[in-house]
């Protein structure tokens, strides 16, 4: 990492599956992988234990590569209730560990993660490891989705936040400038009172 970029690690929070990656984006909004991984643990195993799992997995990683920024998918309403009761308590750990290791953190949408890298907030799983891939310039999609999840919520914060120390708006991708015309869209409906 040098002086000129941000290190996020980003988290798709689960119990069975939990993404985890770092990127390392400059000045210019450029991303580079440092780090991808799932942490799993076993369907069968009392809740106790596969919360230690995640949690010892998040640590490891914050330790090897001592991101400077944590960013977590926020739980979001789903039709089954235990997955996503599963997926808020390991957010919870997460974002408990970024406050341990002294770490700022932010949770951002699934929508807002997909609009960041896609330019379409409701963008598949396909279309998300395909720009993932692009934008890292990774030989191949990252595998399983839970990881390519993870590298686009760290890439979405560090945007959301300028890269390291701010970018110009001509740096933008034309997602980013997409994401960004979203979101003015999305501030005037409200300051409208719509």
């Amino acid at each position: 990492m040098t002086s000129s970029s941000l290190r996020v690690l980003g988290i798709d929070p689960g119990l069975t599956r939990c993404g985890v990656g770092i990127v390392d984006v400059d000045r210019a909004r450029r991303g580079s992988l440092v780090h991808v991984d799932v942490i799993r643990s076993s369907p069968d195993a009392p809740i106790h234990e596969r919360l230690a799992i995640v949690a010892a997995g998040i640590r490891r990683v914050i330790a090897e590569h001592r991101p400077e920024a944590v960013a977590v998918e926020r739980v979001f309403a789903q039709q089954n209730s235990h997955t996503v009761m599963g997926t808020a308590q390991a957010s919870g750990v997460a974002l408990l560990l970024a406050a341990e290791a002294g770490l700022p953190a932010a949770t951002h949408t699934p929508s807002e993660v997909k609009a960041a890298v896609t330019g379409y907030g409701a963008a598949d799983k396909r279309q998300v490891q395909t720009m993932i891939a692009r934008i890292l310039r990774l030989d191949a999609l990252p595998q399983p989705p839970d990881a390519a999840d993870a590298l686009a919520i760290a890439l979405c914060h560090a945007w959301r936040r300028g890269g390291a120390g701010g970018a110009a708006a001509t740096a933008q991708t034309p997602a980013q400038k997409a994401w960004a015309d979203a979101e003015r869209v999305a501030r005037t409906y409200v300051r409208r009172g719509a």
